[in-house]
This record gives C-alpha cells, sequence and structure tokens, in this order.
C-alpha cells in the first residue's frame, strides 16, 4: 500500500480522532512537524541533543494528550505551544541544575554557539545568534518565531497566550537590540 500524504489539516484532526487510524495519522504529523519543530526547539536550547530530546518529548506529550486535542486551535499551534512549555521548562531546569543567573546563563549559551559545529554558518550568522542569545527568554522567543519562522502575530499570539501588540512590542525590542549589538561589534 502506497503512502499517501493527507494535505488538510482538517482531514487529518478526523483521522486523529478515530481510533483506527489514529497511529497511521499521528505517523503524518510527525513526519510533517518534526522539521519545523526542531529548528523552533533548537533555536530556543542551542544544542542538536537537547533538541532532538525535546522533540522526542514534544510528540510523547502530544501523542498521551492527543484525546484532549478538540481541533478547536490549529494542529501547528497546539505542537508549537508543547514544544514552547517543553523548551521554557527544560531552560529553567537547567538554570536551577547549574545554578545559573541570567547573565551566566547568557555566557554559556554564547560558549555552546561557539562550540556548535553542527550549523554551518559564516561569522555573520554565528554573532546573530549570539545576539539572539544576548535576548531575554520571551523576546529570544518571540524574535525566533517572528524572523525565522515568519510566524504571524496572530498565530503567535494563540500560541504564547499574548496579546499581538505585546508580541509586536516584544519584537521591535528585540531588533532594537540586536540592532544595538551589531553597532557596538562595530
Amino acid at each position: 500500500m502506497a503512502k499517501t500524504r493527507t494535505t488538510d489539516d482538517e482531514q487529518l484532526n478526523k483521522l486523529l480522532r478515530d481510533p483506527n487510524t489514529t497511529r497511521r495519522a499521528f505517523g503524518e504529523v510527525i513526519e510533517r512537524y518534526s522539521q519545523p519543530l526542531y529548528w523552533q526547539i533548537r533555536r530556543m536550547v542551542n544544542s542538536h541533543d537537547d533538541a532532538n530530546d525535546l522533540l522526542q518529548n514534544t510528540f510523547i506529550k502530544a501523542w498521551n494528550s492527543i484525546d484532549m486535542f478538540r481541533g478547536e486551535a490549529r494542529l501547528s499551534t497546539w505542537l508549537h505551544k508543547i514544544a514552547i512549555n517543553e523548551c521554557l521548562t527544560f531552560l529553567e531546569r537547567e538554570r536551577k541544575r547549574l545554578n545559573l543567573s541570567l547573565d551566566d546563563e547568557e555566557a554559556r549559551i554564547i560558549s555552546t554557539i561557539e562550540a556548535d559545529t553542527d550549523i554551518d554558518g559564516d561569522e555573520l550568522k554565528q554573532e546573530l545568534r549570539k545576539a539572539i542569545a544576548s535576548l531575554p527568554e520571551k523576546q529570544r522567543l518571540v524574535f525566533n518565531m517572528r524572523y525565522y519562522d515568519e510566524m504571524p502575530y496572530e498565530k503567535m499570539s494563540e500560541i504564547l497566550g499574548t496579546s499581538e501588540g505585546a508580541l509586536k512590542a516584544s519584537y521591535h525590542h528585540a531588533v532594537k537590540k540586536i540592532e544595538k549589538y551589531f553597532t557596538d561589534l562595530a
């Protein structure tokens, strides 16, 4: 039997709710959303191994709560929300485990970026990653979602539970801080 890909999220939601097709549909969910979720997570944690672990945790949590997904939000929104919560929990746990202040955490993230051999990039891209790492966690998250994922503020608002105006302000402040980072670098 040939493997076919469902093109419509609404149809995929129906397949997820049907006990006879849930497993196959969830396999499609994993296939469809692994890459975008991986990169969202990776930009938050800056480690390939941690990102893979968090991606796996995201899908495990989604699978374990698939019965509670009613389809009121888009599937991608629901999955992004789970992934972001996994990232934030992980980062907070790491900060406590390593007993880091916010400044120490920034230095650790920058050190991780400098040592990262999994992502190719020129010097400018590395500096951008460092500039993003210097942002407060919420601004870093908003910047990554908007800049890299080109996510509309409306969807970000659904995922983060924050008003669009607050997200726009957060993104604006992040951009200004990144501009300042590069100005100071020059």
